[in-house]
């Protein structure tokens, strides 16, 4: 388990001295304070930023302020979110937020609902519609050319995120008229990271929200929202690369480089605008390759 926590020079001063009999030397420059409890380490930077990581992470970062998340107990009731296409140059981003109640698990297990990256892409087309027309949900796709824009008016890869997952939850819970009993992310940062970034944001969900690595494969919700965002990004992926002539691959490979490198070439850079997420090294890697 890895929590960070933000302490000030006071609460880092307390941290050190009670872990001092523990302290071990760090080759990080930008580390203070190191110790090593047990199979736990903590890290204390010199921004005040501090870093528990190890199986007894939270039970010591809980005597710092750290409140532990409560990992809810049952399946329905609940709003799940997950992404697609924030690791791949080409194409848009999607965000999905669905909502699971107990009238939606027999039809959830005769569609075989599971994680979206245990599916054949073949399989996800094959059931996304469906799950599109049962479950309520609110799909949000974010075109490369509006993902631009976005980042470059000041948002970074994990600000968009926590941006889009929060509103997705805002205007689900509007959509259901009534307050589900939890939310699930999957994780896709540090629960410091996202109340920093959501904080900046103007709607905010009225249910509590958790974070939890590999949420998909604990949590139908989730996982139907892992499904839709594939299945929209896909379709997505399509449309652009008939759009632009080019077989547009997923991902962020060398693969990526060499289509991006031949779209340069035959259409200029400014057609990547349209297609790509610029601010990924493969448009620099591209534009080598094109000799520009």
């Amino acid at each position: 388990m890895n929590i960070v926590l933000k302490l000030s020079s006071n609460a880092c001063q307390q941290l050190s001295e009670k872990y001092k009999s523990y302290e071990q030397t760090s080759k990080n420059p930008y580390i203070r304070f190191f110790a090593k409890v047990g199979k736990t380490s903590i890290s204390v930077y010199t921004s005040g930023k501090v870093v528990f990581q190890g199986s007894d992470a939270e039970k010591i970062a809980s005597e710092f302020g750290h409140v532990a998340q409560v990992v809810p107990k049952k399946q329905t009731n609940l709003i799940g979110t997950d992404e697609v296409g924030n690791g791949s140059y080409f194409g848009g981003l999607m965000v999905t937020a669905s909502f699971v109640s107990d009238n939606h698990l027999k039809f959830l297990k005769e569609m075989g609902v599971a994680d979206s990256k245990k599916l054949t892409d073949e399989k996800i087309c094959q059931i996304a519609p469906k799950l599109i027309e049962e479950i309520p949900h609110v799909a949000l796709v974010v075109e490369p050319e509006k993902y631009n824009e976005v980042i470059a008016s000041g948002y970074n890869a994990v600000s968009i995120k926590v941006a889009l997952h929060n509103q997705a939850i805002y205007l689900l819970e509007k959509q259901l008229g009534s307050q589900p009993e939890s939310i699930v992310i999957d994780a896709f940062t540090t629960e410091a990271n996202y109340k920093k970034y959501v904080s900046a944001e103007k709607n905010h969900p009225l249910t509590n929200v958790t974070l939890l690595t590999k949420a998909e494969d604990q949590f139908l919700a989730v996982a139907v929202s892992s499904i839709i965002s594939r299945y929209k990004f896909l379709e997505n992926l399509k449309k652009l690369s008939k759009e632009s002539s080019f077989t547009l691959p997923s991902g962020a490979g060398n693969l990526s480089d060499k289509v991006a490198a031949q779209i340069i070439k035959s259409q200029g850079i400014d057609a990547l605008n349209h297609l790509a997420k610029l601010h990924f090294a493969n448009t620099q890697k591209a534009m080598k390759i094109a000799q520009l």
